[in-house]
């Protein structure tokens, strides 16, 4: 009863998620976005979006796709497509057109969202890449304003 417990020790937090890669307003992308890590999305984007990790779309971006799927989803701009993710905020500035699934989903007053909210005790990510994601050639690194030769490369 009045034995001391012992500490089994700290116990490993949850992997933080942050921005690792920044699409700024002067960018443009059109095309597939894939990969793990955070991104945050300040310009226009249209594409379908899989990461493994966090996507903010900031109060400038505008993505329009058919499938946004990530673990966290935050928006402040504008979305159109459907969402699947973990975990969804939408802040006072977000609108969104599309459906959206999810296990923990937040909106502030003000956000808009045009579409069904579909709660889940799990979603399903799949985060495979598809085809070949490896590149077909070797690019020499540039030195000095010069391609470097290496050999077996000539």
């Amino acid at each position: 009863m009045f034995r001391k417990q012992t500490n089994p020790g700290p116990t490993p937090s949850a992997p933080v998620e942050r921005v690792t890669t920044v699409l700024g307003p002067g960018i443009r992308w059109n095309g597939t976005m894939r990969g793990t890590g955070g991104v945050r999305i300040e310009g226009p984007m249209e594409g379908e979006i899989s990461i493994n990790g966090l996507v903010v779309v900031g109060e400038t971006g505008r993505v329009t796709c058919e499938n946004l799927r990530a673990n966290t989803v935050v928006i402040a701009g504008a979305v159109r497509g459907n969402i699947t993710a973990e975990k969804i905020e939408i802040r006072s500035t977000g609108r969104v057109w599309g459906d959206v699934t999810t296990v923990a989903f937040s909106t502030e007053e003000g956000a808009f969202l045009r579409g069904q909210v579909r709660m889940e005790d799990r979603v399903e990510l799949n985060f495979e890449p598809e085809g070949d994601t490896q590149p077909n050639e070797t690019i020499p690194p540039i030195i000095n304003g010069k391609k470097s030769r290496q050999k077996g490369t000539e």
